[in-house]
Protein backbone atom coordinates (compact mmCIF):
# COMPACT_ATOMS: atom_id res chain seq x y z
CA UNK A 1 0.00 0.00 0.00
CA UNK A 2 2.87 2.37 0.87
CA UNK A 3 4.49 1.67 -2.51
CA UNK A 4 1.25 2.43 -4.33
CA UNK A 5 0.79 5.68 -2.38
CA UNK A 6 4.41 6.69 -3.05
CA UNK A 7 4.00 6.02 -6.80
CA UNK A 8 0.82 8.08 -6.90
CA UNK A 9 2.44 11.01 -5.08
CA UNK A 10 5.47 10.84 -7.37
CA UNK A 11 3.22 10.93 -10.43
CA UNK A 12 1.24 13.86 -9.00
CA UNK A 13 4.47 15.76 -8.31
CA UNK A 14 5.76 15.09 -11.84
CA UNK A 15 2.52 16.27 -13.42
CA UNK A 16 2.34 19.35 -11.23
CA UNK A 17 5.94 20.46 -11.72
CA UNK A 18 6.46 19.90 -15.44
CA UNK A 19 6.38 22.96 -17.71
CA UNK A 20 5.28 25.30 -14.90
CA UNK A 21 7.40 28.04 -16.49
CA UNK A 22 5.63 27.81 -19.86
CA UNK A 23 2.61 30.08 -20.15
CA UNK A 24 0.51 31.63 -22.94
CA UNK A 25 1.92 34.50 -24.97
CA UNK A 26 0.52 38.01 -24.84
CA UNK A 27 -1.52 39.43 -27.70
CA UNK A 28 0.50 40.62 -30.70
CA UNK A 29 1.47 44.23 -30.03
CA UNK A 30 3.52 45.18 -33.10
CA UNK A 31 3.71 44.11 -36.76
CA UNK A 32 5.97 41.13 -37.47
CA UNK A 33 7.67 40.47 -40.80
CA UNK A 34 9.29 37.12 -41.64
CA UNK A 35 11.72 37.74 -44.48
CA UNK A 36 13.82 35.78 -46.96
CA UNK A 37 12.02 32.49 -46.43
CA UNK A 38 10.72 29.72 -48.65
CA UNK A 39 7.00 30.07 -47.95
CA UNK A 40 4.74 27.06 -48.40
CA UNK A 41 1.31 28.65 -48.77
CA UNK A 42 -0.58 25.45 -47.93
CA UNK A 43 -2.67 25.39 -51.11
CA UNK A 44 0.04 23.83 -53.25
CA UNK A 45 1.97 27.04 -54.00
CA UNK A 46 5.54 27.76 -52.91
CA UNK A 47 7.10 31.25 -52.96
CA UNK A 48 10.88 31.52 -52.70
CA UNK A 49 12.80 34.31 -50.96
CA UNK A 50 9.50 35.75 -49.80
CA UNK A 51 8.08 37.80 -46.94
CA UNK A 52 4.99 37.38 -44.80
CA UNK A 53 3.64 40.20 -42.62
CA UNK A 54 1.45 39.74 -39.55
CA UNK A 55 -0.52 42.63 -38.00
CA UNK A 56 -2.98 42.31 -35.08
CA UNK A 57 -3.04 38.53 -35.39
CA UNK A 58 -3.83 38.50 -39.11
CA UNK A 59 -1.77 37.92 -42.25
CA UNK A 60 -1.70 41.24 -44.12
CA UNK A 61 0.82 40.53 -46.88
CA UNK A 62 2.68 37.56 -48.38
CA UNK A 63 4.94 37.25 -51.41
CA UNK A 64 7.92 39.01 -53.01
CA UNK A 65 8.64 42.75 -52.96
CA UNK A 66 6.47 43.31 -49.88
CA UNK A 67 6.50 46.69 -48.13
CA UNK A 68 7.25 46.10 -44.46
CA UNK A 69 5.32 48.33 -42.02
CA UNK A 70 7.26 50.92 -40.05
CA UNK A 71 8.28 49.64 -36.63
CA UNK A 72 7.77 46.00 -37.52
CA UNK A 73 9.78 43.29 -35.82
CA UNK A 74 11.85 41.55 -38.49
CA UNK A 75 12.65 37.84 -38.38
CA UNK A 76 15.36 36.79 -40.81
CA UNK A 77 14.34 33.36 -42.13
CA UNK A 78 16.88 33.16 -44.95
CA UNK A 79 17.35 29.49 -45.83
CA UNK A 80 14.39 28.43 -43.66
CA UNK A 81 10.89 27.21 -44.52
CA UNK A 82 7.64 28.84 -43.44
CA UNK A 83 4.43 26.79 -43.20
CA UNK A 84 0.86 27.22 -42.00
CA UNK A 85 0.37 25.86 -38.48
CA UNK A 86 -0.37 22.14 -38.60
CA UNK A 87 -3.82 20.89 -37.64
CA UNK A 88 -4.59 17.67 -35.73
CA UNK A 89 -7.99 16.72 -37.15
CA UNK A 90 -9.24 14.34 -34.43
CA UNK A 91 -7.69 13.82 -31.01
CA UNK A 92 -8.39 13.21 -27.33
CA UNK A 93 -5.85 15.91 -26.49
CA UNK A 94 -6.60 17.53 -23.14
CA UNK A 95 -9.17 14.84 -22.32
CA UNK A 96 -6.71 12.01 -21.62
CA UNK A 97 -3.36 12.65 -19.95
CA UNK A 98 -2.20 9.16 -18.98
CA UNK A 99 -4.48 6.48 -20.37
CA UNK A 100 -3.63 3.98 -17.60
CA UNK A 101 -4.51 6.51 -14.87
CA UNK A 102 -8.27 6.68 -14.69
CA UNK A 103 -8.31 9.98 -12.81
CA UNK A 104 -6.55 11.69 -15.73
CA UNK A 105 -9.06 10.50 -18.33
CA UNK A 106 -12.28 12.43 -18.98
CA UNK A 107 -12.99 11.38 -22.55
CA UNK A 108 -16.23 9.38 -22.39
CA UNK A 109 -19.66 9.47 -20.78
CA UNK A 110 -21.99 6.59 -19.92
CA UNK A 111 -24.97 6.00 -22.19
CA UNK A 112 -25.42 5.48 -25.92
CA UNK A 113 -26.78 8.84 -27.11
CA UNK A 114 -24.80 11.78 -25.71
CA UNK A 115 -24.86 14.60 -28.29
CA UNK A 116 -25.06 17.15 -25.46
CA UNK A 117 -21.65 16.15 -24.07
CA UNK A 118 -19.25 19.02 -24.87
CA UNK A 119 -15.55 18.19 -25.10
CA UNK A 120 -14.54 21.83 -24.51
CA UNK A 121 -15.87 21.73 -20.93
CA UNK A 122 -13.42 18.94 -20.03
CA UNK A 123 -10.46 20.21 -22.05
CA UNK A 124 -7.34 20.59 -19.90
CA UNK A 125 -5.27 23.54 -21.11
CA UNK A 126 -2.44 22.50 -18.76
CA UNK A 127 -1.92 19.10 -20.39
CA UNK A 128 1.80 18.35 -20.72
CA UNK A 129 1.16 16.87 -24.16
CA UNK A 130 0.07 20.21 -25.63
CA UNK A 131 3.51 21.77 -25.53
CA UNK A 132 5.15 18.74 -27.16
CA UNK A 133 2.75 19.15 -30.07
CA UNK A 134 3.52 22.85 -30.43
CA UNK A 135 7.23 22.04 -30.57
CA UNK A 136 6.48 19.93 -33.64
CA UNK A 137 4.41 22.60 -35.38
CA UNK A 138 0.89 21.48 -34.40
CA UNK A 139 -1.01 24.64 -33.44
CA UNK A 140 -4.67 23.57 -33.69
CA UNK A 141 -6.49 20.39 -32.69
CA UNK A 142 -10.01 19.02 -32.90
CA UNK A 143 -10.81 17.66 -29.43
CA UNK A 144 -13.16 14.69 -29.73
CA UNK A 145 -15.15 12.80 -27.05
CA UNK A 146 -15.42 9.02 -27.22
CA UNK A 147 -17.83 6.24 -26.28
CA UNK A 148 -21.43 5.31 -27.05
CA UNK A 149 -23.08 5.54 -30.44
CA UNK A 150 -23.27 9.34 -30.28
CA UNK A 151 -20.17 10.41 -28.37
CA UNK A 152 -20.84 14.13 -28.15
CA UNK A 153 -19.69 17.43 -29.57
CA UNK A 154 -16.12 18.25 -30.56
CA UNK A 155 -14.44 21.64 -30.45
CA UNK A 156 -11.38 23.01 -32.24
CA UNK A 157 -8.80 24.51 -29.90
CA UNK A 158 -5.69 26.62 -30.39
CA UNK A 159 -2.80 25.31 -28.32
CA UNK A 160 -1.80 28.41 -26.34
CA UNK A 161 -4.41 29.41 -23.78
CA UNK A 162 -5.10 30.07 -20.12
CA UNK A 163 -8.60 28.55 -20.03
CA UNK A 164 -10.80 26.30 -22.20
CA UNK A 165 -12.78 29.39 -23.18
CA UNK A 166 -9.58 31.10 -24.38
CA UNK A 167 -8.56 27.94 -26.22
CA UNK A 168 -11.82 27.54 -28.14
CA UNK A 169 -11.09 28.33 -31.80
CA UNK A 170 -14.46 27.01 -32.92
CA UNK A 171 -16.61 25.50 -30.19
CA UNK A 172 -19.17 22.72 -30.64
CA UNK A 173 -18.53 22.47 -34.37
CA UNK A 174 -19.32 18.80 -34.89
CA UNK A 175 -21.29 15.80 -33.64
CA UNK A 176 -19.46 12.46 -33.50
CA UNK A 177 -21.11 9.07 -34.02
CA UNK A 178 -19.56 5.61 -34.01
CA UNK A 179 -20.91 3.44 -36.79
CA UNK A 180 -21.70 -0.15 -35.67
CA UNK A 181 -19.25 -2.73 -36.97
CA UNK A 182 -21.93 -4.55 -39.03
CA UNK A 183 -19.92 -7.76 -38.92
CA UNK A 184 -18.80 -10.34 -36.38
CA UNK A 185 -16.08 -8.91 -34.19
CA UNK A 186 -12.80 -10.79 -34.64
CA UNK A 187 -12.16 -10.38 -30.91
CA UNK A 188 -15.28 -12.26 -29.81
CA UNK A 189 -14.73 -15.74 -28.37
CA UNK A 190 -17.35 -18.32 -27.64
CA UNK A 191 -17.02 -20.85 -24.85
CA UNK A 192 -17.56 -24.55 -25.44
CA UNK A 193 -19.67 -27.00 -23.53
CA UNK A 194 -23.07 -26.47 -21.96
CA UNK A 195 -24.37 -25.21 -18.68
CA UNK A 196 -25.94 -21.91 -17.63
CA UNK A 197 -22.66 -19.96 -17.91
CA UNK A 198 -21.82 -21.06 -21.44
CA UNK A 199 -21.51 -18.15 -23.90
CA UNK A 200 -24.09 -18.14 -26.65
CA UNK A 201 -23.30 -17.08 -30.22
CA UNK A 202 -24.34 -13.45 -30.76
CA UNK A 203 -27.35 -12.45 -32.80
CA UNK A 204 -26.82 -11.57 -36.45
CA UNK A 205 -24.28 -8.70 -36.15
CA UNK A 206 -25.50 -7.06 -39.35
CA UNK A 207 -29.13 -7.01 -38.17
CA UNK A 208 -28.02 -5.95 -34.73
CA UNK A 209 -26.00 -3.08 -36.20
CA UNK A 210 -28.72 -1.96 -38.59
CA UNK A 211 -31.21 -1.90 -35.72
CA UNK A 212 -28.90 0.51 -33.90
CA UNK A 213 -28.62 2.63 -37.04
CA UNK A 214 -32.42 2.81 -37.27
CA UNK A 215 -32.51 3.88 -33.63
CA UNK A 216 -30.12 6.68 -34.50
CA UNK A 217 -32.17 7.74 -37.53
CA UNK A 218 -35.26 7.89 -35.33
CA UNK A 219 -33.38 10.14 -32.94
CA UNK A 220 -32.42 12.52 -35.76
CA UNK A 221 -36.00 12.58 -37.10
CA UNK A 222 -37.30 13.51 -33.66
CA UNK A 223 -34.57 16.12 -33.25
CA UNK A 224 -35.43 17.64 -36.63
CA UNK A 225 -39.09 17.92 -35.67
CA UNK A 226 -38.21 19.36 -32.25
CA UNK A 227 -35.88 22.02 -33.67
CA UNK A 228 -38.45 22.96 -36.34
CA UNK A 229 -40.88 24.03 -33.61
CA UNK A 230 -40.87 27.65 -32.54
CA UNK A 231 -41.09 27.08 -28.79
CA UNK A 232 -41.15 24.21 -26.32
CA UNK A 233 -42.77 23.56 -22.98
CA UNK A 234 -39.73 21.56 -21.94
CA UNK A 235 -36.12 21.80 -23.13
CA UNK A 236 -34.52 18.71 -24.64
CA UNK A 237 -30.75 19.19 -24.44
CA UNK A 238 -29.97 16.23 -26.68
CA UNK A 239 -32.18 17.52 -29.50
CA UNK A 240 -30.85 21.05 -29.09
CA UNK A 241 -27.26 19.82 -29.32
CA UNK A 242 -27.73 18.56 -32.91
CA UNK A 243 -29.64 21.59 -34.21
CA UNK A 244 -26.64 22.75 -36.23
CA UNK A 245 -26.58 19.55 -38.25
CA UNK A 246 -29.79 20.54 -40.02
CA UNK A 247 -28.64 24.02 -41.06
CA UNK A 248 -25.07 22.73 -41.69
CA UNK A 249 -23.48 25.00 -39.10
CA UNK A 250 -22.22 21.74 -37.59
CA UNK A 251 -20.60 18.74 -39.26
CA UNK A 252 -21.47 15.11 -38.67
CA UNK A 253 -18.33 13.06 -38.05
CA UNK A 254 -18.91 9.35 -38.60
CA UNK A 255 -16.20 7.08 -37.24
CA UNK A 256 -16.07 4.20 -39.71
CA UNK A 257 -13.46 2.15 -41.54
CA UNK A 258 -15.07 -0.58 -43.64
CA UNK A 259 -16.93 -0.10 -46.89
CA UNK A 260 -20.10 -1.52 -45.35
CA UNK A 261 -20.00 1.04 -42.53
CA UNK A 262 -19.37 3.94 -44.88
CA UNK A 263 -22.18 2.93 -47.26
CA UNK A 264 -24.62 2.91 -44.35
CA UNK A 265 -23.25 6.29 -43.25
CA UNK A 266 -24.00 7.77 -46.67
CA UNK A 267 -27.70 7.19 -45.98
CA UNK A 268 -27.53 10.02 -43.44
CA UNK A 269 -26.38 12.38 -46.19
CA UNK A 270 -29.16 11.29 -48.53
CA UNK A 271 -31.92 11.28 -45.89
CA UNK A 272 -30.98 14.34 -43.80
CA UNK A 273 -28.59 16.29 -46.03
CA UNK A 274 -25.89 16.38 -43.36
CA UNK A 275 -22.43 17.80 -44.05
CA UNK A 276 -20.51 14.59 -43.33
CA UNK A 277 -16.90 13.69 -42.64
CA UNK A 278 -15.71 10.08 -42.36
CA UNK A 279 -13.17 9.60 -39.55
CA UNK A 280 -10.92 6.59 -39.98
CA UNK A 281 -11.81 5.69 -43.54
CA UNK A 282 -9.12 3.03 -44.00
CA UNK A 283 -11.17 1.44 -46.82
CA UNK A 284 -12.33 4.78 -48.27
CA UNK A 285 -10.18 4.23 -51.38
CA UNK A 286 -12.61 1.52 -52.48
CA UNK A 287 -15.56 3.95 -52.71
CA UNK A 288 -13.68 7.18 -53.45
CA UNK A 289 -15.91 8.09 -56.42
CA UNK A 290 -19.04 7.66 -54.32
CA UNK A 291 -17.62 9.83 -51.55
CA UNK A 292 -16.78 12.50 -54.10
CA UNK A 293 -20.33 12.43 -55.54
CA UNK A 294 -21.80 13.00 -52.07
CA UNK A 295 -19.25 15.68 -51.06
CA UNK A 296 -18.09 13.57 -48.12
CA UNK A 297 -14.63 14.34 -46.73
CA UNK A 298 -12.32 11.85 -45.02
CA UNK A 299 -9.98 12.10 -42.05
CA UNK A 300 -7.44 9.27 -42.33
CA UNK A 301 -6.73 8.46 -38.70
CA UNK A 302 -3.58 6.40 -38.78
CA UNK A 303 -1.38 5.64 -41.79
CA UNK A 304 1.40 3.76 -40.03
CA UNK A 305 -0.69 0.62 -39.55
CA UNK A 306 -1.69 -2.60 -41.24
CA UNK A 307 -4.54 -2.56 -43.79
CA UNK A 308 -8.10 -3.33 -42.68
CA UNK A 309 -8.53 -6.46 -44.82
CA UNK A 310 -6.07 -9.36 -44.85
CA UNK A 311 -6.00 -9.51 -48.65
CA UNK A 312 -5.19 -5.79 -49.09
CA UNK A 313 -1.68 -4.71 -50.05
CA UNK A 314 0.43 -4.36 -46.92
CA UNK A 315 1.26 -0.76 -47.92
CA UNK A 316 -2.36 0.16 -48.67
CA UNK A 317 -2.59 2.69 -45.78
CA UNK A 318 0.35 4.57 -47.36
CA UNK A 319 -1.29 4.56 -50.81
CA UNK A 320 -4.79 5.60 -49.74
CA UNK A 321 -4.12 9.38 -49.65
CA UNK A 322 -2.84 9.33 -53.23
CA UNK A 323 -5.89 7.39 -54.39
CA UNK A 324 -8.27 9.84 -52.69
CA UNK A 325 -6.34 12.75 -54.18
CA UNK A 326 -6.71 11.27 -57.66
CA UNK A 327 -10.46 10.82 -57.14
CA UNK A 328 -10.87 14.44 -56.00
CA UNK A 329 -11.95 13.59 -52.45
CA UNK A 330 -11.10 16.18 -49.79
CA UNK A 331 -9.11 14.39 -47.10
CA UNK A 332 -6.94 15.13 -44.10
CA UNK A 333 -4.16 13.07 -42.59
CA UNK A 334 -4.25 12.55 -38.82
CA UNK A 335 -2.19 10.81 -36.12
CA UNK A 336 -4.21 8.93 -33.51
CA UNK A 337 -1.39 6.68 -32.27
CA UNK A 338 -1.61 6.58 -28.46
CA UNK A 339 2.18 6.41 -28.24
CA UNK A 340 2.79 9.53 -30.36
CA UNK A 341 -0.27 11.54 -29.26
CA UNK A 342 -0.14 13.51 -32.54
CA UNK A 343 3.59 14.26 -32.60
CA UNK A 344 4.11 12.25 -35.79
CA UNK A 345 1.43 14.10 -37.75
CA UNK A 346 3.85 15.66 -40.24
CA UNK A 347 5.76 12.42 -40.70
CA UNK A 348 2.54 10.57 -41.56
CA UNK A 349 2.07 13.17 -44.27
CA UNK A 350 5.69 12.69 -45.30
CA UNK A 351 5.06 8.97 -45.82
CA UNK A 352 2.11 9.79 -48.10
CA UNK A 353 4.44 12.01 -50.12
CA UNK A 354 6.33 8.91 -51.22
CA UNK A 355 3.20 6.94 -52.14
CA UNK A 356 1.39 9.09 -54.68
CA UNK A 357 1.23 12.62 -53.29
CA UNK A 358 3.54 15.51 -53.99
CA UNK A 359 5.07 17.14 -50.91
CA UNK A 360 2.80 20.16 -51.23
CA UNK A 361 -0.27 17.91 -51.50
CA UNK A 362 0.89 16.04 -48.40
CA UNK A 363 1.36 19.35 -46.57
CA UNK A 364 -2.10 20.43 -47.64
CA UNK A 365 -3.53 17.27 -45.99
CA UNK A 366 -2.40 18.54 -42.57
CA UNK A 367 -3.12 22.23 -43.15
CA UNK A 368 -5.72 23.56 -45.62
CA UNK A 369 -7.49 20.25 -46.25
CA UNK A 370 -7.65 19.61 -42.52
CA UNK A 371 -9.18 23.07 -42.10
CA UNK A 372 -11.76 22.24 -44.78
CA UNK A 373 -12.70 19.01 -43.01
CA UNK A 374 -13.23 21.00 -39.81
CA UNK A 375 -15.02 23.92 -41.45
CA UNK A 376 -12.40 26.55 -40.55
CA UNK A 377 -10.74 27.06 -43.94
CA UNK A 378 -11.83 30.73 -44.06
CA UNK A 379 -9.89 31.45 -40.87
CA UNK A 380 -6.79 29.27 -41.16
CA UNK A 381 -5.02 26.43 -42.98
CA UNK A 382 -2.98 28.50 -45.42
CA UNK A 383 -0.75 31.57 -45.46
CA UNK A 384 -3.11 33.95 -47.26
CA UNK A 385 -4.06 37.57 -46.66
CA UNK A 386 -6.93 37.96 -44.22
CA UNK A 387 -6.45 34.66 -42.42
CA UNK A 388 -5.25 34.20 -38.86
CA UNK A 389 -1.48 34.33 -38.50
CA UNK A 390 -1.02 30.68 -37.49
CA UNK A 391 2.48 30.12 -38.81
CA UNK A 392 5.54 27.97 -38.09
CA UNK A 393 9.18 28.36 -39.17
CA UNK A 394 11.37 25.29 -39.65
CA UNK A 395 15.07 24.92 -40.35
CA UNK A 396 14.31 22.15 -42.85
CA UNK A 397 11.53 20.19 -44.53
CA UNK A 398 8.72 19.84 -41.97
CA UNK A 399 7.72 16.46 -43.47
CA UNK A 400 11.19 14.95 -43.08
CA UNK A 401 12.14 13.78 -39.58
CA UNK A 402 15.84 14.19 -40.42
CA UNK A 403 15.58 17.93 -41.04
CA UNK A 404 12.31 19.02 -39.39
CA UNK A 405 13.20 21.48 -36.65
CA UNK A 406 10.59 24.07 -35.67
CA UNK A 407 12.35 27.23 -34.49
CA UNK A 408 9.43 29.66 -34.22
CA UNK A 409 5.65 29.39 -34.02
CA UNK A 410 2.87 31.97 -34.03
CA UNK A 411 -0.78 31.53 -33.08
CA UNK A 412 -2.91 34.47 -34.21
CA UNK A 413 0.29 36.51 -34.42
CA UNK A 414 1.45 35.67 -30.88
CA UNK A 415 4.94 34.18 -30.75
CA UNK A 416 4.55 31.17 -28.49
CA UNK A 417 7.01 29.46 -26.17
CA UNK A 418 8.29 26.20 -27.70
CA UNK A 419 9.67 24.78 -24.47
CA UNK A 420 8.15 21.53 -23.21
CA UNK A 421 8.60 18.76 -20.66
CA UNK A 422 10.67 16.59 -23.02
CA UNK A 423 13.10 19.43 -23.76
CA UNK A 424 13.39 20.17 -20.04
CA UNK A 425 14.22 16.54 -19.30
CA UNK A 426 16.77 16.52 -22.13
CA UNK A 427 18.48 19.59 -20.69
CA UNK A 428 18.34 18.13 -17.19
CA UNK A 429 20.22 14.97 -18.09
CA UNK A 430 22.66 16.71 -20.41
CA UNK A 431 23.56 18.81 -17.37
CA UNK A 432 23.64 15.81 -15.04
CA UNK A 433 26.13 13.86 -17.14
CA UNK A 434 28.08 16.78 -18.59
CA UNK A 435 27.01 16.06 -22.16
CA UNK A 436 26.70 18.44 -25.10
CA UNK A 437 23.65 18.98 -27.31
CA UNK A 438 24.23 17.68 -30.83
Amino acid sequence: MKKILFSFLSLATLVASGQSNVYPAAKQSQPIAITGATIHIGNGQVVNNATVVMVDGKITAVGNNITIPTGAQRIDAQGKHVYPGLILSASNLGLVEISSVRASSDVREIGDLNPDVRSITAYNVDSKIINTLRSNGVLLANVVPEGGMVSGTSSIVQLDAWTPQDAAYKADQGIHINMPLLMASPNRRFGGGGGPNAQQPPADPVKEGLDRVEKLKTFFKQAKAYNAEGSHDETNLKFQAVKGLFDKSQKLYVHANTVKQMLVALDFVKEFGFDMVIVGGSDSWQIADLLKQNNVSVILNQMHSLPTAEDDDVDQPYKTPGMLQKAGVTFAINDEDEQNRGRNLMFNAGTAATYGLTKEQALQAITLNAAKCLGIEKQTGSIEVGKDANIIISDGDILDMRTSQVTDAFIQGRKIDLNDKQKQLNERYLKRYGLKQF
